[in-house]
């Protein structure tokens, strides 16, 4: 008797013991009756049918990350290692949802390598359309190309995509020192522009420099011989009036004319002494020499009357 009680004592206490489940935080238990799907166990103390229902996976709803390393070959054949960050978790704690996450793969192992082919097929097919230089400016678009395929996969799964992100982007040494070499060329080329660009626009502005001062130096020599001519001419007009004045005032003081010119004679003479600077002139001092000197002055005086006369007869 002492055995049986024993024994019963026992299988009730086993059968307690297995009629209860505890679930952590974080996670939620799948339970199978004869291995098929039966319901969800939430984090807590739950009962389930002793010996009967199983606990088949536990599944956490964390969110989970994974580290990422691979290599893909652009449009041009070059190399190009991805290092990336994977962060995902369960879509949510619908029934439907858990039962795609425990039962759409055998183990966690499985889905793991399944998502990095993803990831990994993915960013390949979209490096694979690309140059080596365009890469580097592409990190943001290859994460939304990766996400857009992803999201469907994981969700059909049971998971949801919170962020990707492409930690490093690097190239084969190699390919490093043939981009440094385009780089340097570039920039090479670049200074050699702006270098001809900035000669040019000196050469021009002082070309139209050279242009203004020749185009000032022309019109201010225009200016200057204008004012000469009309010096020149203002200075004739009035040695012809003066002279006609004198020659009108002697003519009425019955005076002969041929005084002034005698008068211009001496007076030439004397600023040719005066302002020579040492240079020779000669002129002829004799009587005859003076005397054909005054009829050529006369007849030059007698010139300029008969113009002023006319100029008067026009007015």
């Amino acid at each position: 008797m002492w055995n049986i009680s024993a024994i019963l004592i026992i299988a009730i206490i086993l059968i307690i013991w297995d009629g209860f489940k505890v679930v952590q935080q974080g996670k939620v238990a799948v339970l199978i009756i004869f291995g098929k799907f039966s319901r969800v166990l939430h984090p807590g103390l739950n009962l389930k049918i002793p010996f009967i229902e199983r606990v088949f996976r536990v599944i956490s709803i964390q969110n989970r990350s994974v580290e990422l390393k691979f290599q893909a070959i652009t449009s041009d054949q070059a190399n190009v290692n991805f290092t990336a960050m994977l962060l995902y978790t369960v879509l949510d704690q619908k029934e439907e949802t858990i039962k795609n996450v425990a039962f759409k793969f055998i183990d966690e192992k499985n889905f793991m390598q399944a998502l990095v082919r993803t990831v990994e097929g993915s960013v390949r097919s979209f490096v694979a359309t690309k140059k080596q230089a365009e890469i580097l400016s592409l990190r943001r678009e290859i994460v939304e190309a990766v996400k857009m395929q992803l999201d469907k996969t994981l969700e059909e799964w049971g998971y949801h995509l919170i962020d990707l992100q492409i930690n490093d982007i690097t190239f084969d040494e190699e390919v490093i020192r043939s981009m440094a070499k385009v780089v340097a060329s570039n920039n090479l080329k670049l200074a050699a522009e702006n270098e001809g660009q900035a000669l040019l626009i000196t050469r021009t502005k002082s070309a139209e420099a050279e242009g203004n001062a020749i185009k000032i130096s022309a019109q201010a020599e225009k200016e200057a011989a204008q004012m000469r001519g009309q010096g020149i001419a203002l200075f004739r007009q009035e040695v012809a009036k003066g002279m006609a004045i004198a020659a009108q005032q002697m003519e009425d003081a019955n005076l002969d004319a041929s005084l002034i010119l005698f008068s211009m004679w001496t007076e030439a003479v004397k600023n040719f002494a005066e302002q020579g600077k040492g240079n020779v002139i000669f002129l002829d001092g004799s009587t005859d020499g003076m005397e054909k000197t005054l009829k050529q002055l006369m007849a030059l005086g007698n010139l300029n009357l008969s113009n002023s006369g006319n100029n008067g007869a026009k007015k």
